[in-house]
């Protein structure tokens, strides 16, 4: 099967590639049940970032085809708009300024004005990032600072409180990121995003089995962790994980579940259970005592060392179920954010303490809505706070 219009795909194609998109499929499945390159699929939902846009529907208040023909044919038999609006039940002025906007009595025919109003339907409008380039430069120097679409929304109306000028959903952000016309955001600003793509992936392209990476032995299983940990009514319970690079170099990264304040430590020697306990127990020194609590982990073989971890540190650790990442589910959206900075593939080995300080007081400084739109670090400070006080 390929495309019947040259350049182009018929209506009922459109609808299946959409279909397909919104169930998962790839872009490459896509393009080999219509016998064609992936290209033109991807070229094809490029079109409108991803998004389909929905079909144009008549408004319940709208004059529909069949008043219009009753319109018509009032006004060729010499009726007022009034009457013909008695006749329709519908406000005089309704009838009025239609007549008015095509032309006049004289001049009104039925299908040209449903016609009319279609087109206008239709044309183009630009978008409000394109029309409003002071609050385009704010959103731009944030979206370059790695903000998400959803942080910038939410911070203009607290930023600029008294100018209503400066505010934009995040979707309006991310169509203008994706779907490109003139005056709209800089197409560039996409590898800022944590995906870093310029297509919006349908929720179930984005599922992903759990990889589980064996068992250990003495563990005391996350369905032993106190309620206080589950309810984040208590600080001090941390997540924790690995992000890998090339070859053997690693990332650790903590996470606390009540802030969501983030601890970044390298790993210079590798991520074998050594050398991992040694760099995390320096990690969780670093906090007051009264923040280190708990840490739940996956099954990695890098944590083999737990039992020495604990003794060295009084922090109990509690390991999730295999192949059950969303068990922390914190820390996984965060590691997320973090291939930003620590993309996959790259080179690891090198990174030092003072540049993982620097990725992680940005993102702890931006404002997330699971906070109140706060940061991180406000509210990890608060609970330095408290537990000091």
């Amino acid at each position: 099967m390929t495309a019947a219009v040259p350049g182009g795909w018929t209506a009922a194609q459109q609808d299946e590639i959409w279909t397909r998109w919104r169930q998962g499929e790839s872009i490459r499945a896509i393009g080999r049940h219509f016998g064609t390159h992936l290209h033109a699929v991807r070229r094809f939902l490029s079109m409108t970032g991803g998004q389909r846009r929905p079909a144009l529907t008549r408004a319940p208040t709208a004059l529909s085809t069949a008043e219009r023909e009753e319109i018509s044919r009032g006004l060729a038999a010499g009726e007022s708009c009034r009457a013909i609006a008695a006749r329709l039940g519908r406000a005089h002025t309704t009838i009025s300024r239609e007549v008015a906007r095509k032309g006049g009595a004289a001049q009104y025919r039925a299908g040209d004005a449903d016609a009319a109003t279609w087109r206008r339907a239709k044309r183009p409008k630009p978008s409000r990032l394109a029309t409003h380039g002071r609050l385009r430069r704010v959103v731009e120097a944030k979206l370059a600072q790695r903000w998400a679409p959803e942080q910038i929304a939410h911070w203009l109306p607290t930023a600029y409180p008294d100018d209503l000028t400066m505010r934009v959903s995040h979707e309006t952000i991310y169509l203008s990121l994706f779907v490109q016309s003139r005056g709209a955001l800089r197409r560039e600003l996409t590898q800022h995003l944590r995906t870093g793509r310029a297509l919006r992936t349908p929720p179930a392209a984005r599922r992903r089995a759990g990889q589980g990476r064996g068992q250990l032995k003495d563990t005391v299983s996350i369905r032993e962790r106190p309620a206080e940990v589950e309810d984040r009514a208590v600080p001090g319970h941390w997540e924790g994980d690995l992000i890998l690079g090339r070859g053997h170099s690693a990332v650790g990264t903590l996470v606390e579940r009540t802030s969501r304040y983030v601890l970044l430590f390298p790993l210079p020697d590798g991520h074998k259970a050594e050398p991992t306990r040694a760099a995390l127990a320096r990690a969780v020194r670093r906090l007051p005592a009264a923040l280190r609590r708990s840490l739940t982990w996956d099954q990695g073989k890098e944590m083999a060392e737990h039992v020495r971890f604990t003794v060295d540190t009084g922090v109990q650790v509690y390991f999730c179920d295999p192949q059950s990442p969303w068990q922390r589910g914190t820390n996984e959206n965060t590691n997320g954010l973090l291939r930003q900075y620590l993309p996959k593939g790259a080179d690891l080995t090198a990174v030092t303490q003072r540049e993982l300080d620097r990725i992680a007081r940005e993102m702890n400084g931006r404002p997330r809505e699971t906070l109140g739109w706060r940061t991180p670090t406000q509210r990890f400070l608060e609970l330095q706070q408290t537990s000091l006080g």
